[in-house]
């Protein structure tokens, strides 16, 4: 189901941007998987604890899925310690579902590189 990942994905990067930390947890699963350049851990507590020192807003640009796998370009921007947002910076997260929750997101420097580890392709790519 595609498009029910896809929805779950977008819903998900609304939650966090939104910092909406109920909504995000309620979208993912209890031990969802959260990774990037620093290594990976499990848990609602790490997603609740990242979310809150990352300041972290991801747009999504382009959406890629397949089955349970979705891979989304983005324009990531951090908080500062001001407060204000940083400049954006390309980034593309791999996210994986199960029964319309987020199970694990992993993010990379690049698209073809999340595109790999997702085991997708530019063809996999959504309108």
């Amino acid at each position: 189901m595609t498009n029910s990942a896809i929805d779950t994905v977008l819903a998900w990067h609304a939650a966090l941007n939104q910092a909406d930390i109920e909504r995000l947890l309620s979208l993912s699963t209890e031990d969802v998987e959260v990774g990037g350049p620093r290594g990976s851990g499990r848990g609602a507590d790490l997603l609740r604890d990242w979310v809150a020192r990352a300041g972290l807003h991801l747009e999504a640009r382009r959406v890629f899925g397949r089955d349970e796998v979705v891979v989304v370009d983005q324009a990531a921007r951090w908080r500062s310690a001001d407060g204000q947002l940083t400049d954006p910076q390309d980034v593309a997260s791999v996210f994986r579902t199960q029964g319309g929750q987020v199970s694990s997101v992993i993010r990379h420097a690049e698209l073809p590189s999340a595109l790999h580890a997702g085991g997708l392709d530019f063809s996999d790519e959504h309108a």
